[in-house]
């Protein structure tokens, strides 16, 4: 066994042929052992679980020493063909090194902090409950859930287990759209956003992918939209904001043609254009950040208002295009959400 690791190691720094489940062993071999620094993973039903674990068991000492050893399949019931990858996803993960486990209970026996990836938003308050009443730092891949009062239970029951919490999409990571949340920009006197907006019926519209531009278009606007409007057609949504300060950031989601990401950041310095999407490490780097600090990067009031801003929407599209406010939306959330809180804690 000696040999073999010895073998390997000089493989992987030589750049000679080898294979990647042998370099991830290379890895885990030189950096040592993962005590405390172990991630679960739930929801082996999209491409991410294999892309994320693929960069941080591979390359462990630049995600702050933290690895993917377990993970529980079992994901979306609903969305029938995501369902039927999750054979191929769970091979796919298993090859780099992570044992698979057949409940959550038995994950959180042997892990330190979760990634949560399953697809289905309609699931993540079930999830993630299990989770945060046992004190696991707990990453919510998009969407944080399938409705803003799913979303505010799930920090209203992080904050009563004393469990932190984060979530958001990998685009908010994006080098550009971080250069402005720096200031490079100065303040951000509008923005505009765009990204792919492609809807599953067991999903509100945007939170199964024009999360991504609204995510953007939060990034670098802050919270704080006041009221909205939605224009909807077969192939495309252009949603205009109005923040209390007067600001209006809008997102445009398509449905044909090229699908892209992006946008532009109207500051007081000058505009950034933000784009192009440039890959998971920069948000997996955040997320070993917070799993480490147990300090999320992103207030919570934003992830909430993300949330209120995409069922806002949904309300614009059923009344014609009509101005909705936010507050409205808010209420309606907040008193589900203490109804589903009654039988959680």
């Amino acid at each position: 066994m000696a040999d073999r690791r010895m073998f390997i190691r000089n493989m992987v720094l030589t750049g000679m042929g080898i294979s990647v489940a042998d370099k991830i062993s290379a890895h885990a071999a030189e950096y040592g052992k993962t005590e405390g620094k172990r991630i679960g993973m739930i929801g082996l039903d999209t491409g991410h679980c294999a892309a994320f674990t693929k960069s941080i068991n591979g390359s462990p000492e630049e995600f702050n020493g933290y690895k993917i050893t377990a993970a529980y399949p079992k994901g979306t019931e609903n969305i029938i063909e995501w369902k039927e990858r999750i054979p191929q996803i769970t091979e796919e993960v298993r090859q780099y090194g992570v044992k698979i486990v057949d409940s959550i209970p038995a994950l959180l026996e042997q892990v330190d902090a979760v990634i949560l990836t399953c697809i289905d938003g309609n699931m993540h308050l079930e999830q993630a409950i299990p989770v945060l009443k046992a004190g696991k730092p707990l990453f919510i891949d998009k969407p944080v859930s399938a409705s803003l009062a799913d979303t505010i239970a799930i920090f209203e029951v992080a904050k009563h287990y004393k469990t932190p919490v984060f979530s958001c999409s990998s685009l908010r990571y994006m080098a550009s759209v971080q250069e402005v949340i720096s200031g490079k920009s100065g303040k951000i006197v509008g923005a505009e956003a765009y990204s792919p907006a492609i809807i599953e019926k067991t999903h509100p519209d945007f939170f199964w992918y024009g999360i991504h531009g609204v995510e953007i278009l939060y990034a670098v606007m802050g919270a704080g939209c006041e009221k909205l409007s939605r224009t909807h057609t077969t192939g495309t949504d252009l949603v205009v904001g109005v923040w209390k300060d007067g600001r209006i950031g809008t997102f445009r989601g398509t449905r044909t043609g090229i699908h892209s990401y992006g946008g532009i950041a109207y500051g007081e310095k000058g505009d950034t254009v933000l784009g192009p999407y440039d890959g998971y490490e920069s948000m997996l780097k955040a997320v070993t950040l917070f799993f480490r600090s147990g300090q999320s990067p992103i207030e919570e009031e934003v992830t909430m208002e993300i949330c209120a801003f995409m069922e806002a929407a949904d309300k614009s599209k059923s009344l014609g295009s009509k101005q909705v406010s936010l507050n409205e939306v808010w209420g309606r959330g907040k008193a589900e959400a203490f109804k589903k809180l009654k039988s959680i804690i």
